[in-house]
């Protein structure tokens, strides 16, 4: 069958893409090998997020007392929390069915693999071969837990984010290598229902992308949940011959080995595009390192095949593919397109509390040879923080000191994945410190704490 376009993959970058260019008129089909979706919708963002709303529920029946409410005989049933994520997932991918239907396109189910000539060959579960050719061929196959040496995932001891939301039975002990959005998030979830947590991180901050005050506090905060931190530190191997596992631990700077023991050790250290046997080879699409080589429009070095999402260089998040897929097909279809502000990304991680940033850190600023202006406020001089009971963390904001570009923000603290957005808006409009302490914010709010951090950095805080 022939078609204008066809896409390679169905996660946020892929199911984005088709009904995008579906609605610009292209006839379009979308090959999936297993869950419409993919690993966003199925295993990866949505449902952790129904597995740390969850927790976040237990922890506030835990809690009650602290709002004047007497519960009595709460327990958190794991296999129930692990049932409702199922739920959740499943719903989403069948909602992602319905939008193929409305859009009419065309969803061909079975293992694709690139050939020359803008053709994908399709093999299904029972072996079955069909070749699809289209005008325009999109490859957005995602990417996959990464396994390192010594630390090799066997699905059952050693496991990958995938078993880690779909475990029969709760671990007593946990250790978690690696501390990026999933390994903190996990180690979050898994603490909140008292499993024992140890996050052991080779650099020397958690959450090592972030600013090195959000870590900081970060860390404050999950080591008084209970959560064990060992920071510049390696995993060197584990030994799971046992009924526990030994996961033997150096520390970078002294040179020093440890042993700890748990029941399951969670690699959390990245992932990696999947590029491996999707026949790039086949056609001659180049590749760096394992990702793709793209141009601003997401060509590759063959006409008429693109490449998006985490198999291309850039921040490996959904909303990151999703928004490559659509200025891909936008140009595609002949449409003026703005590349990609890749500064300009929000980052999220979902532990409680919540994490986001966007543009530069404090540092990175300053290498950049920026003259800046720093604002800080913490929640806990907010009042809707404070009648919410959630006054850990803070809105930290970054400005230009000569024009006063917005250069970056980073915040921790509850709900603070909500708020990021404005930061994110202000930045795309090239909006000034000045413009944004004088937008009136509603009282009481969370993102009154902008305007406060803003007004810190100028030298007018009102409430602090």
């Amino acid at each position: 069958m022939n078609y204008d376009l066809i896409v390679l993959g169905s996660g946020p970058g892929g199911y984005v893409t088709a009904i995008r260019a579906s609605q610009l008129g292209l006839k379009t089909a979308v090959i999936e090998k297993e869950s419409l979706g993919g690993v966003c919708l199925n295993w990866g963002c949505i449902p952790t997020k129904a597995l740390l709303k969850s927790a976040q529920v237990f922890e506030y029946i835990n809690h009650a007392d602290d709002y004047g409410i007497s519960v009595e005989g709460a327990s958190a049933n794991f296999g129930d929390m692990i049932t409702r994520s199922r739920g959740v997932a499943e719903g989403m991918s069948a909602g992602v069915q319905f939008l193929m239907k409305k859009n009419k396109i065309d969803v061909i189910m079975g293992y694709g693999t690139l050939q020359p000539g803008k053709q994908v060959e399709v093999k299904n579960d029972k072996g079955e071969s069909k070749t699809y050719s289209a005008n325009h061929i999109v490859v957005a196959t995602g990417g996959r837990s990464r396994s390192v040496p010594g630390l090799e995932q066997d699905g059952k001891k050693i496991i990958g984010y995938r078993e880690a939301m779909s475990l029969k039975d709760q671990p007593n002990k946990m250790v978690v290598v690696g501390s990026g959005a999933i390994g903190v998030e996990f180690a979050y979830f898994y603490n909140s229902l008292g499993t024992e947590v140890t996050i052991v991180e080779y650099l020397d901050k958690i959450v090592p992308r972030e600013d090195k005050d959000i870590s900081k506090e970060l860390a404050k905060v999950l080591k008084k949940k209970g959560i064990k931190i060992v920071t510049g530190s390696a995993v060197l191997e584990v030994d799971t011959s046992g009924d526990l596992c030994q996961v033997k631990v150096k520390d970078n700077k002294s040179g020093k080995e440890s042993e700890l023991t748990c029941d399951i050790v969670l690699s959390a250290v990245g992932v990696i595009p999947n590029t491996d046997n999707i026949g790039l080879e086949n056609v001659g699409i180049s590749t760096d390192r394992g990702l793709v080589t793209v141009d601003e429009r997401y060509r590759t070095n063959i006409e008429g095949y693109y490449a998006i999402g985490d198999i291309v260089p850039g921040p490996a998040l959904a909303h990151v593919a999703s928004a490559e897929g659509i200025l891909c097909v936008e140009s595609i279809a002949g449409h003026k397109i703005e590349a990609m502000d890749y500064n300009n990304i929000p980052s999220c991680t979902y532990c409680i509390p919540e994490v986001a940033s966007v543009g530069y850190t404090e540092e990175e600023a300053k290498e950049a040879g920026y003259e800046i202006k720093v604002g800080k406020f913490p929640f806990s001089a907010s009042g809707k923080a404070s009648a919410a009971g959630v006054k850990e963390g803070f809105v930290k904001v970054i400005y230009d000191a000569k024009y006063g570009e917005c250069l970056g923000a980073h915040m921790v603290g509850a709900n603070v994945t909500e708020m990021i957005a404005e930061i994110v808006v202000a930045r795309k409009l090239e909006t000034t410190g000045h413009e944004i302490l004088k937008a009136v914010h509603p009282h009481p709010t969370m993102s009154e704490a902008v305007m406060e951090a803003t007004a810190a950095a100028y030298d007018e805080v009102i409430h602090l």
